[in-house]
């Protein structure tokens, strides 16, 4: 064995007489490595550094080469999408382009489920688009899904809550409430998506909460075009039915003032129709007026008003309207005068003991009546009808509202709306509620102070 090594040595020196490091890797002994010359160990060093460093530098390169492609896939899978959401203009377009884009770019299954109708978060969410095509959800995912939805954070498999769910859930937001919740998941049941594909997965989910708020935008926008448009055909009507019918109305009533009955059937049958073509005046003074708010177009010229008066001069244009009724009067005559416009603080004084005689029953007893309230005062006036239903005393004063089982299920809807029209214009407000005693609904036109003129008790 010493003879073949030297043999071995021998055969592998090289003929310079400068020695070199030895290395063998296919010829006995294999797999050594040795240096014949101590001075080459530097060199061997250097060498092995160099190797080193350019690995690594060829590492990092190949690291950053790698993020870049990453990077750019991701980008270029984000431009896509968004290019792809430009052209969404409805919700359920939405649901299904964000169903099919997620299942392509992650290779997983895909479902959307939302509130029908939208916006309604109480409601039961359901199946909006789903990549390949379902039903609703079973128990466990359905409860998943909807914590997401409450809760607008993840749920399902690797989240921090609902692990047990098959389905990894992400709420598709809009600020910080979720709108919808996309649901992934793979056809062996495993993690849907690993770390370094989430935060791709979320820029979607945003862009797609992006899409969805100017979806909901346009559609604001779209309802409100209908509504000024709807509004600027109703005002047109309203003007063009109440200015045709008041001149033949006019004519109508002064023929029917100027005709002197013989007899008392024809007495009364001239009352009945005095009566109505009254009615029918009221209700094209209604419209006229209610243009006239909607317009901007109301005059006022305020001047101090005895409220005793005002309440007996409407009393008085009323008598046919009243009937049978009875009439109680609570105001006193040393309240202070109020500042206000006589020919509006009329029409509100009409249509509320109107709408009072109409809704308090045939022989209900109708009250008009004006306290102190606070600084101020509060004319009221009561009935003896159904009331009106908790919750809709704002809505009562709204325009064409008619409540059934309230004191609003008959009628124009209009009195009412012209006096909050006719009471803001003055200064006032006016509120409804039901009597504390008895049955019925009252009625009060709230006159602040500033409204109010003491009457000088010297003059």
């Amino acid at each position: 064995m010493p003879g073949r090594g030297r043999d071995w040595e021998r055969g592998l020196r090289p003929v310079s007489s400068r020695r070199s490091p030895t290395i063998s890797f296919s010829c006995p002994p294999r797999f050594s490595f040795a240096i014949a010359d101590p001075s080459n160990v530097v060199s061997m060093v250097i060498l092995i550094g160099v190797a080193v460093v350019s690995s690594q530098l060829g590492a990092q390169v190949r690291s950053k080469a790698r993020l870049a492609q990453a990077n750019a896939d991701r980008n270029g899978a984000l431009a896509g999408f968004a290019r792809v959401l430009m052209g969404v203009n409805r919700r359920e377009e939405l649901w299904d382009v964000l169903s099919q884009e997620i299942a392509r770019l992650f290779d997983v299954r895909t479902i959307v489920v939302a509130p029908d109708p939208p916006g309604e978060g109480g409601r039961h969410l359901v199946v909006k688009a789903a990549i390949p095509a379902r039903g609703d959800l079973d128990l466990i995912d359905g409860v998943a899904a909807r914590w997401a939805f409450d809760t607008a954070r993840p749920t399902g498999p690797g989240s921090d809550s609902m692990a047990v769910s098959e389905w990894h859930f992400h709420p598709v937001r809009g600020g910080n409430v979720a709108h919808a919740v996309l649901g992934v998941a793979r056809e062996d049941a495993g993690t849907p998506l690993g770390p370094t594909q989430l935060p791709l997965l979320a820029s979607l989910l945003d862009q797609a909460g992006l899409a969805l708020a100017r979806i909901t935008v346009e559609e604001e926008m779209l309802a409100l075009g209908k509504i000024q448009e709807r509004d600027r055909l109703r005002a047109a009507l309203l003007s063009s039915i109440g200015h045709d019918l008041r001149t033949p109305l006019t004519t109508v009533l002064g023929m029917l003032r100027a005709i002197r009955p013989e007899t008392p059937v024809q007495q009364s049958q001239l009352d009945m129709a005095r009566g109505e073509a009254e009615r029918l005046d009221r209700f094209v003074a209604n419209l006229i007026d209610m243009v006239r708010i909607e317009t901007g177009g109301l005059d006022r010229a305020l001047e101090p008003v005895d409220l005793s008066e005002a309440v007996t001069a409407a009393l008085d244009d009323l008598r046919r309207v009243l009937g049978g009724h009875r009439i109680a009067v609570e105001v006193s005559r040393d309240l202070p005068l109020v500042l206000a416009d006589p020919v509006l603080l009329h029409h509100c004084l009409i249509n509320l003991i109107d709408n009072a005689a109409k809704h308090g029953g045939s022989r209900g007893k109708v009250v008009v009546r004006a306290r102190a309230a606070g600084e101020g005062l509060a004319l009221s006036v009561l009935d003896e009808g159904p009331g009106i239903r908790p919750g809709e005393e704002q809505r009562v004063f709204g325009m064409f509202t008619r409540l059934e089982g309230s004191d609003r299920r008959g009628g124009t809807g209009l009195g009412l709306a012209i006096v909050k029209g006719f009471a803001q214009a003055m200064g006032m407000e006016v509120a409804a509620a039901n009597r504390l005693e008895g049955q019925g609904a009252v009625f009060t036109l709230l006159i602040p102070p500033g409204n109010l003129r003491q009457v000088d008790s010297a003059a």
